[in-house]
């Protein structure tokens, strides 16, 4: 991609007032992109994409039920292993339901759109995080990616990380919930009542 078009789509995702509007708008984008989803799906592809979907929300059930936000730098159960286990689940949690369309074009925008989100995002969120735990900070970025896994950092005693104000503060059940039951939904628009 072409510097000056990835600079163009970096601040974009960078606009405070896009980002804002977009906030506002998330909910019925989401829901017409469901609605829209519902027409694509293919049949030979729901299982695959709903166990794609299902790590991508457990992996982010359990950065929830862990982080401690601005609180407290998290370095326990998935943060042991990579920085942003958080946007690496919604990642798979939506890659795995695009899946099951089967279509490649709209996996690919999903890969160029979430690409741009999560880079911008977490650049904005380690400026804050530095600011908030400085050394340690530094040093845990060190030796943690924040993509890709390792286990410089991988203690067995702190991989258990449930943190009951975390699941509280994070609405955990209702990210538990909702997806359970757009989970049923594509199914059903997959195999009961296909358009």
């Amino acid at each position: 991609m072409p510097e000056k078009v990835s600079t163009k789509i970096h601040d974009i995702f960078n606009n405070k007032k896009i980002r804002k509007a977009f906030i506002k708008l998330r909910l019925p984008l989401g829901s017409l992109l469901f609605i829209f989803l519902l027409s694509q799906l293919e049949p030979a592809w729901f299982f695959p994409g709903l166990t794609v979907s299902i790590f991508g929300q457990l992996l982010q059930i359990w950065c929830m039920s862990t982080i401690k936000t601005q609180k407290e730098l998290t370095v326990t159960g998935p943060y042991m292993f990579v920085r942003n286990p958080m946007y690496l689940g919604r990642f798979f949690l939506i890659f795995g339901i695009m899946l099951m369309t089967g279509n490649p074009w709209l996996l690919g925008l999903l890969l160029i759109i979430y690409y741009f989100y999560m880079v911008n995002r977490v650049k904005r969120e380690e400026k804050i995080l530095a600011g908030l735990f400085g050394r340690d900070y530094q040093d845990y970025c060190r030796d943690v990616h924040p993509y890709l896994p390792g286990l410089k950092r991988f203690d067995p005693a702190r991989i258990r990380s449930f943190n009951r104000e975390s699941f509280e503060q994070n609405n955990v059940l209702t990210n538990i919930v909702l997806p359970v039951f757009c989970y049923f939904i594509l199914y059903l628009f997959t195999f009961v009542w296909q358009i």
